[in-house]
């Protein structure tokens, strides 16, 4: 529904970057990191960090006017909860994520441009970089967000009675991983790109899973090896236009035994595409991002579903951040 707006509210908003920007570039300093285990004096930190002093002191007034850190007497330190999320010494570290945005800010300057064009503004995508930092920000950061919710699905979808799960796009492998810790028995594959093994692989050692979890490269836009009792296909189709996210489902749906399950999992839109604001946003990520991607509705994936040759399409009831929702069929 439209709202009331002040002119206060409308600056605010234009200018919300600004504290974006500033969060972006702490992490991408590692200046939390750097405060991890205890109070610095401000100049050598900055010199720490390799930074101009004086802008240093310019950052580290605006994180202290956010919260985020604490000056006094020319010492700076972090608060705890800080420190949790934004250290990369945390096990809670969601700095990756941080430096993913911050990679694909300069495309949605250049937002204006794309709609009109109708085209992507990025340079290029961070999932298909050949930068080695870019690509860890992208993989890791996709962690970050999965395991903040993997356990709660895992919880939820019930694969009892099913042996071989694929994840499809699955990059570091969270959702597999996490559906093998809740099923005793059983086993994945994590099907994604050359450059995403040695993150997987590393992710997969962590969890003590390497017997049980592999890792098969793969282009999945061209096929999706067969043979599975499960597809799991997170935040993958939004990538795609309509016609090509429907042909991955066709070959998701392909790959599967008789009985098998189909699960997608993406940010919905509603049916009528007015919302809700995250899955709306995140649409628009897709535009300045990738050639044809786009956020889907509900329904939209349950047809995709349906022409895949799946029944018992259904809806997942589970509550997730972000406007995520699970669609799921059946193949007879």
């Amino acid at each position: 529904m439209a709202r009331e707006w002040t002119s206060q509210d409308i600056l605010r908003l234009s200018g919300s970057y600004w504290a974006t920007c500033s969060l972006q570039a702490a992490v991408v300093l590692d200046l939390f990191t750097a405060l991890h285990d205890g109070a610095k004096e401000e100049d050598a930190l900055a010199a720490e960090l390799a930074c101009d002093a004086r802008a240093f002191a310019m950052l580290s007034g605006s994180l202290s006017a956010q919260g985020f850190i604490e000056r006094d007497g020319g010492m700076v330190t972090a608060p705890p909860s800080a420190l949790r999320f934004l250290s990369a010494k945390s096990p809670d570290y969601l700095g990756f994520i941080i430096k993913h945005h911050a990679k694909i800010m300069p495309a949605w300057t250049k937002l204006d441009q794309a709609v009109r064009s109708g085209k992507s503004t990025a340079e290029s995508r961070s999932i298909d970089s050949d930068d080695p930092a870019a690509r860890e920000a992208f993989l890791m950061g996709m962690f970050n967000i999965a395991r903040l919710q993997a356990d709660k699905i895992a919880d939820v979808l019930d694969l009892s009675g099913r042996n071989r799960l694929i994840d499809v796009v699955g990059g570091p492998g969270t959702y597999a991983i996490y559906f093998c810790l809740k099923n005793k028995e059983l086993k994945a594959t994590v099907l994604d790109f050359a450059s995403t093994r040695p993150f997987a692989e590393k992710t997969i050692e962590r969890f003590g899973l390497s017997g049980r979890v592999d890792f098969q490269e793969g282009d999945f836009t061209r096929a999706i090896p067969k043979g599975y009792d499960v597809a799991w296909l997170s935040q993958v189709l939004h990538g795609e236009s309509p016609e090509d996210a429907a042909a991955v489902v066709k070959k998701a749906a392909k790959s599967l035994n008789p009985g098998g399950l189909l699960c997608i999992q993406e940010f919905l839109l509603d049916d009528d595409r007015s919302g809700p604001l995250h899955a709306s946003l995140f649409s628009l990520n897709m535009l300045v991002q990738t050639p044809g991607g786009q956020a889907y509705s509900g329904k939209e994936l349950a047809d995709m579903l349906r022409q895949a040759g799946a029944d018992s399409v259904r809806k997942l009831d589970i509550d997730l951040p972000q406007n995520c929702g699970i669609v799921v069929g059946e193949i007879p």
